[in-house]
Order: C-alpha cells, then sequence, then structure tokens
C-alpha cells in the first residue's frame, strides 16, 4: 500500500462549532499527503466535546471496533514508552537480516582511478555489514496519546530514522515508502449546546510500515 494511498485520515469528521459563535472551530480532515507521520488534529478545548465515564465503557467499544482492534499497535491504557532510535548505525544492525543483494554484489575493488583495491574476505564483510547498518533505515516505533476523544487512546506510530543522512556521500535521509491503516473509533459531535449530538464513529489512521533511503 502507497503512502498516498493510504493517507484516508479521519474521515467524516463534521466542523465544529464555538458554543457562543457558532463559527467554524475546525475543518472537516488534514488533506491526504505524503507526509506522514500524521500531525496531531487541533481539537476544540471545551470538555463539553468529550466523551462522559458511560460513554467509554470497554467492552462495549470493543465490541463497537470488532476485528479491527490490533492490541500491537493500540492500547486503552498508557503504554511504557518504547523509542529503538540511536545515532550510532551500528546499534541499528541488530536484526537487519541477510544483506541484500545490491550489496552483495557491489565491487569494492575498483576505485576513481582504474587501479584495483585488494580487500580480504573477513574484511569485505565487515565493510558490508557496516554499510548495510549505516544505509539501513528501520521503522521506529513510539507510543502516541490519540486523546480521550480517539479509542483505543494510544497508537504505536511508527517513524522513520532522520538523525543524520543515510547515504555516500551524504544527501539521501531514511523516508517513508509504505504505510499501513489502522482502524480506530472516533467522539465525533454535531450540532452545538443543548442541540448537540455525539456518537463513536470508526475512522483510519494510516501507520508508517516501510522506510527507504532516499532523495
Amino acid at each position: 500500500m502507497k503512502v498516498s494511498e493510504a493517507l484516508l485520515i479521519y474521515s467524516s469528521l463534521a466542523v465544529l462549532l464555538r458554543p457562543s459563535s457558532c463559527q467554524p472551530y475546525l475543518r472537516l480532515r488534514p488533506s491526504p499527503s505524503d507526509n506522514l507521520p500524521v500531525k496531531d488534529i487541533i481539537e476544540h478545548p471545551d470538555p463539553e466535546y468529550d466523551p462522559k465515564e458511560q460513554d467509554l465503557d470497554d467492552r462495549t467499544l470493543r465490541k463497537k471496533l470488532g476485528s479491527h482492534f490490533d492490541p500491537h499497535f493500540m492500547s486503552v491504557a498508557a503504554p511504557a514508552q518504547m523509542n529503538l532510535s540511536s545515532s550510532d548505525p551500528l546499534h541499528r544492525f541488530k536484526g537487519l537480516g541477510p544483506l541484500p543483494n545490491e550489496l552483495k554484489k557491489l565491487d569494492l575493488g575498483e576505485t576513481p582511478y582504474g587501479t584495483r583495491l585488494k580487500m580480504g574476505k573477513k574484511a569485505r564483510r565487515k565493510f558490508l555489514q557496516w554499510l548495510w547498518a549505516y544505509t539501513y533505515c528501520p521503522v521506529l516505533y513510539t507510543w502516541k496519546d490519540l486523546g480521550i476523544r480517539f479509542w483505543p487512546r494510544y497508537i504505536k506510530e511508527g517513524n522513520c530514522f532522520a538523525e543524520r543522512s543515510c547515504s555516500f556521500p551524504e544527501g539521501m535521509y531514511c523516508k517513508p515508502v509504505k504505510s499501513v491503516t489502522k482502524t480506530f473509533l472516533r467522539w465525533y459531535c454535531q450540532g452545538w449546546s443543548r442541540q448537540k449530538y455525539c456518537t463513536w464513529i470508526p475512522v483510519q489512521y494510516p501507520v508508517i510500515s516501510e522506510c527507504k533511503c532516499s532523495c
């Protein structure tokens, strides 16, 4: 799934109105784009638009969300923070798997001056492992609090390692190339004051699933 196809964000988020002025406070939803992770939505600050205690029954909401509940990416309670980022490329080498074919076929002996550089098998293997670790672009996951108007409230959001360039020479950076869509419940209100009606509606939230070193 491409990023541009996955960004169907916050479907059917209607305009919320200020009780006093009746002027639009929020726009319908963010425009689809290639920018991930998703930026924070601007919420109406009035707590009247928050779900009440009786609207947060865990059993009822789990039944409503059904098979869309994914415990690997969702949490009702605040989880322990997990941040795998590191400025040391060799730290990220663990669990990379086998070297890509393009690295295995890389000719390390050729120089810009047409001469050949001799390199032993052990030295070549270590250098390729270092190069693979340096240019590898993992998805780094952290838990994000979406606020009380989402259920489950917490999502494990993906980010691309972007603390430094991932290429030789420098100039390329890790960027998202794929995403997966998770379905959450969104507390949705329309109207205002005593005429207000609120309910839980399903919305889709894209999560980065793959990063790549690119321009």
